[in-house]
């Protein structure tokens, strides 16, 4: 960027030297200015229908590419996007929202403005709940110092970022020459760094039974070729959270599978319960999708336990200690190679072929469509059977799943796929959404037409809550049925398609995968009683946790 550096041209500076090249958003008047800098910079401007498409498409981005941004007004449009900023905070995923706000000028003259909430640092305070940094650039003097302060801290803990810059700051120049861009904090503190290690390596020592679990971090800080090596070396078996999903290869020889408390086979999750040492890296304790903190593994210290935010070994925690530095670090170390032993046997159901002419049913759908997904597709799962049912795809490559395994906010995959697309062109996005979350955010499919996207859009299409309906029955989990396919008519561009036998299926998603040109929106007509055994697998254990809440 020519000229004299300012606040808003020095904050897209930075966001372009770490790989930030679309910003998605909506404008408003209190942000029209960084949107002119916008235009006039490297970064490319994305429109979108609503903020919180907006916040889910920076989002996945930000999963692909390692950093993803959204811009949006005051309150209207910063508050929009709160929904799709905690689940990037939940799921780690490093998001810079950067907002707009009042001038410091207009304040002292006018108290009370259009978009406030209660006072002028509310929306700030809001977003200082569910980001990492949450600063506002009112100060030339201390601007820069603190814009890189908040982006030091994106990338320490691979989570979102708030920057505000009140309208008559934008424009307003740095003092003095800007330095280059300082992001590094402080480093681990070796002796701690050798002392964790050598604990590590003391109870792999004494291990007979010795297992990892991966979750999403190992992908948000670029360890997979890490990981792959320290899973050779060890020699042991390796699960992935359902968040994780594709940090490795699901054809990977020592891979047992996904693991969860609410989704993973009975198998896999026996498998790794009854391990004497299990090495958790990179992944979160929740019900859904993780360990539970109840766990015996946990209790009875058999837990290696490393995250962004902390190293815990057994019952001892190393607050000094960088994520990425605890991994690598393992990977250099002399550590045990154990012998290969057997994993576990999926228990497997010989699938019945069924008949072109049949009803299209998720079982029929989802055994072709594990045929047909390449190393250039990435599928893209909303919340409910569209997650649940594609817990068992196998993932071939990296890259190929995404998904809110553990927020499961429904309405993120339409959105996502734009982002996604846009972060690497060279993958097709599968996206799987149900009825219901596809009515919550399916007019971003229009921003996809717009900058010539063209994802495959599956829509499963039961007329209701399919996860609701499994656990408690009602009129409440209805949907009204949309002519899906129509959809296509009125954004102006892609192909719609209505399915409802197994050969039509068949059919049409050969027809999109052919057609890389446009959008195709397949909408699946399926019994709204339909189950997949991932469904039935959350429904029951969930079932039973809330049978406690019943009167």
């Amino acid at each position: 960027m020519s000229g004299k550096a300012t606040i808003g041209s020095t904050v897209l500076d930075r966001l372009y030297r770490l790989g930030v090249r679309h910003i998605f958003g909506i404008p408003g008047d209190y942000v029209l200015s960084l949107f002119q800098l916008i235009e006039s910079s490297p970064i490319t401007h994305i429109g979108t229908t609503r903020e919180d498409c907006a916040g889910f498409a920076a989002d996945a981005y930000a999963r692909i590419n390692g950093i993803g941004a959204v811009c949006v007004t005051y309150c209207v449009g910063g508050l929009n996007t709160v929904n799709a900023i905690a689940c990037a905070y939940a799921e780690r995923s490093p998001v810079v929202l950067l907002t707009g706000s009042p001038g410091l000028s207009e304040r002292t003259r006018t108290p009370y403005l259009h978009h406030m909430v209660r006072d002028f640092s509310t929306q700030r305070e809001v977003f200082e709940r569910m980001t990492v940094a949450a600063v506002t650039l009112d100060d030339p003097l201390t601007a820069e110092r603190e814009m890189d302060r908040a982006f030091a801290a994106l990338l320490r803990y691979r989570r979102p970022i708030y920057l505000e810059i009140p309208r008559d700051m934008v424009h307003t120049p740095l003092p003095g020459t800007i330095r280059p861009i300082c992001l590094e904090d402080e480093s681990s503190d070796p002796a701690a760094l050798e002392e964790a290690i050598g604990e590590v390596r003391t109870m792999l020592a004494s291990a007979k039974r010795p297992a990892m679990l991966v979750g999403a971090e190992v992908g948000r800080f670029g360890l997979q070729d890490d990981l792959a090596r320290l899973v050779e070396q060890l020699n042991i078996p390796i699960a992935s959270t359902l968040l994780g999903k594709s940090v490795i290869r699901e054809d990977h020889p020592l891979y047992v599978g996904v693991y969860g408390g609410l989704i993973g086979r009975e198998e896999v999750q026996q498998f790794i319960n009854d391990s004497d040492c299990l090495l958790i890296l990179g992944s979160i304790l929740s019900d859904v999708e993780d360990l539970d903190a109840s766990s015996p593994l946990l209790s009875e210290g058999r837990t290696i336990h490393a995250t962004a935010d902390r190293v815990a070994i057994k019952h001892h925690r190393y607050e000094s200690i960088k994520f990425q530095d605890f991994v690598q670090g393992l990977v250099r170390a002399p550590l045990p190679a154990f012998p290969l032993r057997s994993l576990p046997t999926r228990t497997v159901v010989v699938p019945l072929i069924p008949r072109p002419d049949a009803p299209v049913t998720l079982e029929g759908l989802f055994q072709h469509l594990d045929t047909v997904l390449t190393e250039k597709t990435v599928v893209i799962a909303d919340v409910g059977e569209s997650l649940f049912a594609a817990a068992d795809l196998h993932v071939r490559h990296r890259f190929e799943f995404l998904s809110p395994a553990y927020y499961t906010s429904m309405g993120f995959a339409v959105p996502a796929a734009l982002g996604a697309s846009l972060a690497d062109p060279s993958l097709r996005s599968i996206v799987l959404v149900g009825d219901g979350a596809f009515q919550m955010t399916g007019t971003e499919l229009a921003s996809c037409v717009r900058y010539g996207q063209a994802p495959i859009v599956v829509l499963l299409n039961n007329r209701g809550y399919s996860t609701e309906r499994e656990i408690l029955e009602g009129p409440f989990n209805d949907v009204h049925e949309w002519q899906y396919e129509k959809i296509c008519d009125l954004i102006g561009g892609g192909v719609g398609s209505r399915v409802s036998t197994q050969r039509e299926f068949e059919q049409r998603l050969a027809a999109a995968f052919a057609d890389q040109s446009q959008l195709h929106i397949l909408n699946v007509l399926l019994n709204p009683k339909d189950r997949s055994p991932g469904m039935v697998r959350l429904a029951r254990r969930l079932g039973k946790k809330l049978s406690t809440d019943k009167p």
